[in-house]
């Protein structure tokens, strides 16, 4: 082997770009989140599904929609035995392959689910998006129900209350269904004709193919054209059926009388093609630019666009990098004893038998003077030490420690193991 090649394989690799290591306290912090996510929508009636990480592209073409962003230019695609597979880009897509795979429509309706997991886009890094990156997401499948869609806006509200969420704002609008965009799309381009040539180049593009996505440019040229009173004024005429209409009144009373605020934002569109009638955001204002912290919307030709019987859906998906930004210091469960020990299979049977208890608990592995050991648990910020020698073993009995006072006094195992060492 040559100097040079030598000299390559013990230089460092890195991370890949737009991805993160997670450790130590952080992943406590955010099993903590985790853990909270699955009891709140266990306690309401959904049930956790886990889909692969992979699925066919296409898949996300047919669901997610061959005009966006995702998948024209940020998915991970790659070709295997002549087949083209695809990271997942995002949840829903995956969620309701498996709800018609699976035969859930046969299931009582309402289905109702959640998920979480690795998502991966190929986008330009920044504070709180990554290329891998993870979302927690609910999915409810079966109703057209104003009552279905306050489920879910609630569900995310009061999970972000439960977290203690600061400066949440929920944005929400009515687009309708595909017959009601058509009105929308022939009045807006009419409006933007005169002056196409001024707005962005994917603006320009999306005039031909997705008019109702100009209004999710963040372009700030193209922002300040949407912002004028004549497009404004157009943008306020609701071009949605009477159906969706009532549907959506009905929808914002629920939210009066649950005293949930919102904000109706008429630029509001999302930015994925399969969305109907009722799309909603939540931000906060203390993420900067990128404030949104939760999105969703109904999606009730989805399931039929992938091959499914005909079947009414909302969901919504949030982004956990944001999340755990907005969210304050969580409690940590500290170490409750750590077991210095020259006597080691006495003190795993020790230690075993406190962690039923449901007692942190780690014991002392290095072999080094009981000194160094206390020294470690001392570092480790542990409430008490167990030092368990061999005069111990034989006593029965068991040295506490405790590491903030210093003060020590000899505790039988019976005492310990029944939670009262006094």
């Amino acid at each position: 082997m040559t100097g040079t090649s030598q000299k390559s394989r013990r230089e460092l690799i890195q991370r890949p770009k737009g991805t993160q290591d997670l450790f130590g306290t952080e992943v406590e912090r955010w099993e903590s989140v985790e853990s909270l996510c699955r009891l709140h929508f266990q306690n309401a009636g959904y049930q956790e599904v886990r889909t692969p990480v992979f699925e066919h592209t296409e898949l996300f073409e047919r669901g997610v929609g061959e005009g966006t962003d995702i998948v024209n230019k940020e998915m991970y695609t790659f070709e295997k035995s002549e087949r083209r597979l695809s990271l997942r880009p995002e949840g829903t897509a995956g969620v309701v392959r498996a709800f018609i795979e699976q035969g859930m429509a046969r299931w009582p309706k309402p289905v109702k689910l959640y998920y979480m997991g690795p998502m991966f886009r190929y986008e330009r890094p920044q504070a709180g998006r990554q290329r891998q990156f993870h979302q927690v997401g609910l999915e409810l499948f079966g109703l057209d129900t104003p009552a279905a869609d306050a489920e879910a806006i609630l569900m995310a509200m009061r999970l972000f209350e439960q977290l203690g969420l600061p400066n949440l704002s929920l944005q929400i609008n009515n687009i309708g269904t595909a017959e009601c965009r058509e009105r929308f799309k022939a009045g807006f381009k009419a409006l933007l004709a005169p002056i196409l040539t001024q707005l962005c180049l994917d603006c320009q593009t999306r005039y031909g193919s997705n008019p109702l996505r100009m209004l999710d440019c963040k372009n700030p040229g193209c922002q300040a054209i949407y912002a004028q009173p004549d497009l404004q004024a157009f943008l306020q005429t609701d071009f949605t059926s009477e159906d969706c209409q009532a549907h959506f009144a009905e929808l914002l009373k629920l939210l009066d009388a649950l005293k949930v605020p919102y904000h109706r934002n008429f630029m509001l569109v999302r930015g994925l093609d399969y969305y109907t009638k009722t799309v909603f955001e939540i931000t906060s204002t203390n993420l900067g630019a990128q404030n949104a912290v939760c999105g969703g919307g109904r999606y009730n030709t989805l399931v039929e666009d992938l091959g499914g019987p005909e079947t009414p859906a909302i969901g919504w998906a949030l982004g956990m990098e944001r999340l755990m930004a907005l969210v304050g210091e969580l409690p940590v469960k500290p170490l409750d004893y750590y077991l210095v020990t020259d006597q080691h299979a006495a003190a795993f049977d020790l230690a075993e038998q406190l962690r039923a208890q449901d007692y942190k608990v780690e014991v002392d592995l290095s072999g080094k003077g009981f000194g160094k050991q206390l020294e470690r648990a001392a570092k480790l910020n542990a409430r008490q030490a167990l030092i368990l020698g061999s005069a111990e073993v034989h006593s029965g009995e068991v040295q506490l420690k405790n590491l903030a006072s210093k003060e020590q006094r000899v505790v039988p195992y019976a005492l310990l193991l029944q939670g009262n060492p006094e």
